[in-house]
């Protein structure tokens, strides 16, 4: 396909960063969300779009000429203890962005979602599945990407799972569970988002876990 032209709500985040340089070097158009203040966070060749996640009404108007809308806004670090913020910030900023986009014609809404069913952080998973079950009536083409945990700078201490992962991954009565709530890299999930842009999807795909690390959904 030819250049992209991306709009990133949560674009100074974790994973925002790394997608826009990723985007921008592939040579697609990215406008970021970012509040008053924060737009030089946003990596070279992004255009900033100043509005607040939690107002879709601060941002609708400017979401065009963007074609495909990321949805990364969220909670940083999210824990069980984190059910109010997941409550006014996942659940605000992301059906705010469903119904912006949807009314401004986006093309291919992608969202960061999680992995599940899991045995724990249920308010989390709660709010992430209201939003997917949003996006799967709002008649736009949508690609649902669901990471369990994403390694990285900030964000190592699972590393110590990885042998206890090597096991259950290898016992039939635990290898479906392990598999589905996997850790992921961010360089994975970075990839996995850009394809995503770059191959977008006709109706509704979602990408789990498995499919975050080898990318094979997306060729």
């Amino acid at each position: 396909m030819g250049a992209a032209s991306v709009f990133i709500a949560g674009g100074t985040g974790y994973l925002g960063i790394p997608l826009i340089r990723s985007l921008v070097e592939r040579g697609h158009q990215v406008r970021a969300l970012t509040r008053p203040g924060s737009e030089k966070k946003l990596p070279p060749g992004c255009e900033a779009v100043v509005g607040n996640a939690l107002e879709a009404g601060s941002y609708a108007d400017r979401i065009l000429p963007s074609t495909t809308f990321v949805q990364l806004t969220g909670v940083s670090h999210p824990s069980p203890a984190k059910a109010t913020e997941f409550l006014n910030v996942d659940r605000t900023a992301g059906l705010g962005a469903i119904d912006a986009a949807r009314q401004a014609g986006i093309q291919h809404f992608i969202y960061l979602s999680v992995a599940q069913p899991a045995p724990v952080m249920k308010s989390y998973i709660a709010v992430r599945a209201e939003c997917e079950a949003a996006l799967q009536q709002s008649g736009m083409n949508v690609t649902i990407v669901r990471p369990w945990y994403v390694l990285g700078r900030g964000h190592r201490w699972p590393y110590v799972l990885l042998p206890m992962y090597w096991i259950c991954e290898r016992i039939s009565s635990t290898r479906a569970s392990a598999l589905r709530l996997g850790l992921v890299t961010l360089d994975q999930i970075t990839r996995t988002l850009c394809s995503a842009v770059e191959n977008p999807s006709i109706n509704a795909r979602l990408i789990d876990v498995p499919q975050i690390r080898t990318g094979s959904v997306l060729r």
